[in-house]
């Protein structure tokens, strides 16, 4: 248990670094008037995870810890719109339609309100 902690730390600062270093290459290219680092970067990473669980899971059997290490890990790090996305497809693959339709409204709502919410409160601390 304590090794898959290792793992996510480890692949986590990983990821991170790589999403800092993408985002800026980014930006030396296109315009900063809109997110473009961000959107490539959540592309990105939900191809990498689709295209990883899906080898993982249905071509080649992997270790658990190396499942940890690059999904939760690098791609936990490097965007959590990627697990965000495996999860409502998950769900839609598994005809749980209400339940990927809570999932997408709750969490691009949720994480919205949530974010205007601590700006608000932000604004008096």
């Amino acid at each position: 248990m304590m090794r898959n902690y290792i793992l996510v730390f480890l692949g986590g600062g990983l990821g991170a670094s790589a999403r800092y270093y993408l985002s800026g290459t980014v930006y030396r290219f296109l315009p900063s008037d809109f997110p473009y680092g961000n959107l490539i970067v959540n592309i990105t990473g939900c191809f990498t995870i689709g295209l990883l669980m899906t080898m993982m899971e249905e071509r080649f059997l992997s270790d658990p810890s190396l499942r940890v290490f690059l999904t939760i890990g690098i791609l936990g790090g490097f965007t959590t719109f990627s697990s965000f996305s495996y999860e409502t497809v998950a769900l839609l693959r598994d005809a749980e339609f209400l339940r990927a339709s809570l999932n997408i409204g709750a969490s691009v709502f949720g994480c919205l309100a949530a974010t205007i919410l601590g700006m608000f409160i932000g604004r008096f601390v």
